[in-house]
């Protein structure tokens, strides 16, 4: 193991130190807060370029709302708050939801950011043997359950002809199996920005497939269906401002990747790679998003990973319409 990898390893295990998973904050599950937007964020994307620039409070003051901001690790603990109605509003991954809407929580779908995929791939450590997605067959595969990372690997073995029993499941949170990857623990890791940005500074590591050529992750803006219900202003004023900071980031991303590196004490180096590559594009979800994620729900449940159908389409939220 290199000095570099050693490093990196160790700053992603010190992103996830320390961080609340959000539910022991959250339960017993609760109605709304009065007067305020209760955010889940991650370590990257649009809502930390938001929290830093403060541009949500400055919107949602005009409407009696000020703004908490709760940190989580991974998408399926956010959600997780969110169908409890410990937050109001937060962005996952592709997979997250569709685990969370198939146990029941109410949640809905309030805008899409479409993806690239090229900030999600899966990994090969120094010195790996592995060329091929087929060589996978039968080797320790590392990746958070119910995340977009879960579903690109799912994609991936099914476009080599694998199948989900053909390998080893190691599952971890990205921080654990960022420091089990320098040390060599597993044979590949299926991981997205900002872990892969990292851990693709180690010396010799290596992307064996990239989600652009498999799975185009989307992510979503998703919300409490409750707080949709009842404060729709309030989430389609927020909606606004975060379609304003996604062109602005379009246009800076320099700014965008020195205000993250900031915001998560990822190295600047590591977050410029992710930035360069990001879509922070959002927008409604299109009948072909919903589409992309209908297929997610269907991969699952054909895999008995959720344990009944779902149709996606029916936690999707329609703003309603502006007077004038």
């Amino acid at each position: 193991m290199t000095g570099g990898i050693h490093r990196r390893a160790l700053l992603a295990g010190a992103l996830a130190a320390g961080l609340p998973t959000g539910l022991a904050a959250i339960r017993p599950a609760r109605a709304a807060e009065p007067g305020v937007l209760r955010i889940g964020y991650q370590k990257n994307g649009i809502l930390v370029i938001a929290k830093q620039q403060g541009v949500i409070e400055t919107r949602l003051k005009a409407l009696g709302h000020t703004v908490k901001w709760v940190e989580f690790s991974l998408g399926p603990p956010l959600l997780e708050a969110l169908g409890l109605g410990g937050i109001d509003l937060g962005q996952t991954g592709d997979a997250p939801p569709v685990f969370a809407q198939a146990a029941g929580a109410d949640l809905v779908y309030a805008a899409a950011q479409e993806g690239a995929g090229t900030g999600s791939g899966i990994l090969l450590p120094k010195g790996s043997p592995i060329r091929t997605i087929a060589e996978l067959k039968g080797r320790r595969v590392a990746f958070a359950k119910g995340t977009s990372a879960h579903n690109l690997l799912v994609a991936t073995l099914e476009k080599a002809g694998l199948a989900y029993g053909d390998i080893e499941p190691v599952i971890l949170a990205p921080a654990d199996a960022a420091a089990a990857f320098a040390r060599g623990s597993f044979d590949a890791w299926s991981i997205w920005d900002p872990y892969l940005a990292i851990a693709e500074g180690g010396e010799g590591v290596r992307v064996l497939s990239s989600a652009t050529d498999i799975a185009r992750p989307n992510t979503f803006f998703l919300a409490n269906r409750g707080f949709a219900e009842t404060r729709p202003e309030v989430l389609t004023a927020a909606l606004d401002v975060l379609d304003g900071v996604a062109r602005w980031a379009e246009a800076n991303r320099g700014e965008v990747a020195a205000i993250l590196s900031k915001g998560t004490g990822v190295p600047l180096a590591a977050t410029r790679r992710a930035v360069d590559r990001a879509n922070y594009r959002i927008g409604p979800l299109t009948p072909q998003v919903v589409a992309e994620q209908q297929s997610v729900a269907d991969r699952f449940h054909a895999l008995k990973l959720i344990p009944k159908p779902i149709r996606i389409a029916d936690a999707v939220w329609v703003a309603p319409a502006r007077n004038g």
